[in-house]
């Protein structure tokens, strides 16, 4: 028996020992992605326009890059806090730890090269080297259109210095090894022709990351069917909102039209319209969608999302989109 014992002892120290090991290498080693070392994307009123408009519209990188103010229906971004970073991703929302968004202006980047950037919005890795889990979207930036990726940049350039310095972000383990695994080098893609409007549909719905939001995920892992939507996010006093399932079933947007579609999103930027209060004592219905932001997409964009949504697998699924405390 001891000699049963002491052989297992001997397999569980060399179990732990290459444990110990892989987790170093993949840690040390991982993500090995070098950044662009030529890129100068050059500022071009154009590009900077570009930018501004995905930036804010599509990708809505403004959208976790700023403070939003979560006491108005929602959380619409505060003035003067644009790219500042700070917004924070925790547990109560479903990731594996807890996650600051950087600050994006100049003064944040000031150290940045172009291709570090680049690097960064396509493969989520930092300048040091270091991964960043995909709170950001990475896996889906890396299908822009380079000429995209490079608007982006020169919109960064351009935006006003935010002097602020967010804290560092902490995974909790084993996310905080396995996110190392996660960067791959940026694979983008042509942006479709409007004139085919599902293909060009599916390129902005990837940029806008529609399926982030509106898959079921847990520890950052998907668990639901893609856009059916059950995310859950939970508010400051235990409320809970969910996204919607956006599919072509009639739980989702089925019977939707398109004019109806785009006509959601364009409600928040009707000029008789402003975004209402919050009242948490009385449990007011808020949600995440930055829809005063996605309202500023053009029709052809939006009517063209909703055009590949349509081509995508219908899911029979009816969303609970908001639980009070007292239901849960």
């Amino acid at each position: 028996m001891k000699r049963i014992l002491k052989v297992l002892g001997i397999l569980l120290l060399v179990v732990v020992l290459f444990a110990v090991g892989a987790i170093a290498y993949v840690t040390q080693a991982l993500p090995d992605l070098d950044a662009p070392a030529d890129l100068k994307v050059e500022l071009t009123p154009e590009r900077v326009a570009r930018g501004e408009y995905l930036a804010n519209s599509v990708c809505v990188c403004m959208d976790c890059h700023s403070t939003r103010d979560w006491n108005t229906f929602s959380g619409p971004l505060v003035p003067g806090t644009l790219g500042k970073g700070g917004e924070k991703f925790d547990e109560t929302m479903n990731f594996p730890g807890t996650f600051y968004s950087r600050n994006v202006t100049p003064f944040g980047l000031k150290d940045w090269t172009d291709g570090e950037i680049y690097r960064a919005i396509t493969s989520g890795v930092s300048k040091d080297g270091h991964p960043f889990f995909p709170v950001m979207p990475y896996p889906n930036y890396k299908k822009l259109a380079t000429e995209d990726v490079h608007s982006i940049i020169a919109y960064l350039r351009s935006l006003p210095e935010q002097e602020s310095t967010p804290p560092p972000s902490e995974p909790i383990f084993p996310v905080s090894v396995i996110m190392h695994t996660i960067p791959e080098p940026a694979a983008p893609m042509d942006r479709s022709d409007p004139s085919d409007p599902v293909a060009y549909g599916a390129y902005v719905a990837n940029a806008a990351s529609c399926i982030e939001c509106h898959t079921e995920t847990e520890q950052g892992k998907k668990i639901g069917p893609a856009l059916a939507g059950g995310f859950a996010f939970q508010m400051p006093t235990g409320s809970v909102v969910r996204s919607a399932n956006i599919t072509p079933h009639e739980t989702g947007i089925g019977n939707w039209t398109r004019k109806q579609f785009i006509d959601r999103f364009k409600l928040y930027t009707d000029s008789s319209y402003t975004p209402p209060a919050i009242d948490w004592a009385k449990n007011d219905i808020q949600t995440v969608m930055p829809w005063t932001m996605y309202a500023t997409m053009t029709e052809q964009d939006l009517g063209a999302i909703y055009d590949y949504l349509r081509t995508v697998p219908a899911v029979d699924r009816k969303v609970v989109k908001w639980t009070a405390p007292s239901a849960k």
